[in-house]
């Protein structure tokens, strides 16, 4: 269990151990789906068709005729030979309503598609299991760490010191959480989920691919293994860009003052992209927190520029506060779980 004020924030490399893309990625894939000059021809691929169906229902729902909804993608193409990601992209072109909507789009449909085709699955493969296999995962080091110590009449208690950022678009946290705590606690599936939904304190920089069918609230939904959501476009409407986020004074009041609150800051897979880094840091931490960095291949004038930026932002000094390791997302949560416990 988790017993001090600690805040996790998890970037696109927490996702790729479990088959989601990151940033590069899915730009990469959404770039190639937008070369309609290939639309029926031998070269051309199942998503190019599937988007331009998406774009002739889209032309009602924005007013835009198909044609420019083209022109926009193609946009986006264009874009993405010079880009990183695709939320870098929507930031350059945020003046064109249209790449705005078929970007978000597009990112809403190939999360659906990673969500079914992750190690991920929507239901266990025995009952009372996990839906995912083995423990080199950050969901499982995590469901491990909320869980461990944990009495069942204290169950409510488990998620309460902790807030998660999460970068990217999946469900994949609100879908595991659930099944973690029914295995743990011998709660039903059910009550597990309401638990999660109540307790869970997630914040999310740009938006989800909706709400799972279970989770409260409202909004479209799309439950996990659903590729072919029905509400794709009322989904669409929860991705949020950069220039969004900075125009919303609730949100960043929300995520400012929940990192600032934390006596503990864990990033696992977070690449410290400098405009990802301002969503977190305005203003002084109330306490100089602990710092606790897991990132692969990290040279050491990374290192170095990392340690620099996060001792600026919170005020660190002590040596011992900052750690900044060589570690995949579930190797830190494994190797970290006292530390993060205590």
């Amino acid at each position: 269990m988790i017993r001090t004020k600690t805040t996790l924030v998890v970037g696109a490399g927490a996702s790729e151990e479990l088959g989601l893309p990151e940033g590069g990625e899915m730009l990469t894939r959404i770039a190639q789906s937008f070369d309609f000059r290939r639309l029926g021809s031998d070269l051309q691929t199942d998503d190019m068709v599937v988007f331009a169906q998406l774009f002739a229902q889209l032309e009602k729902e924005v007013g835009a005729p198909v044609a420019k909804l083209k022109a926009a993608a193609q946009s986006i193409r264009t874009a993405s030979r010079i880009s990183t990601s695709l939320d870098s992209v929507l930031e350059q072109l945020g003046d064109d309503p249209l790449v705005q909507a078929v970007g978000k789009l597009a990112i809403v449909h190939y999360t659906l598609r990673a969500e079914a085709k992750s190690p991920l699955a929507a239901d266990p493969r025995d009952p009372g299991d996990l839906p995912i296999r083995g423990s080199e995962n950050w969901l499982f080091q995590l469901g491990r760490v909320i869980v461990n110590g944990v009495a069942r009449s204290k169950v409510d208690t488990c998620l309460d010191k902790l807030t998660v950022v999460y970068f990217g678009y999946d469900r994949a946290i609100e879908h595991f959480l659930p099944y973690a705590m029914h295995m743990a606690f011998g709660m039903g599936l059910g009550e597990a989920r309401e638990l999660v939904d109540a307790k869970l304190k997630i914040i999310r920089p740009y938006g989800c691919a909706g709400r799972l069918e279970w989770q409260a609230g409202e909004g479209a939904h799309a439950d996990w293994g659903e590729a072919d959501a029905a509400e794709i476009f009322a989904l669409a409407e929860g991705i949020h860009t950069r220039a969004e986020r900075l125009n919303d004074r609730t949100f960043n009041n929300l995520i400012l003052g929940e990192v600032a609150a934390s006596k503990r800051i864990v990033f696992a897979g977070f690449g410290f992209d400098p405009r990802d880094t301002a969503m977190l840091f305005d203003r002084n931490a109330d306490v100089a927190p602990d710092l606790l960095v897991g990132l692969t291949n990290i040279e050491d004038q990374t290192r170095l520029a990392i340690s620099r930026l996060l001792r600026r932002h919170t005020g660190v000094k002590d040596e011992a506060a900052l750690r900044v390791q060589d570690l995949r997302a579930w190797q830190l949560l494994r190797d970290f779980a006292l530390f993060l416990e205590s």
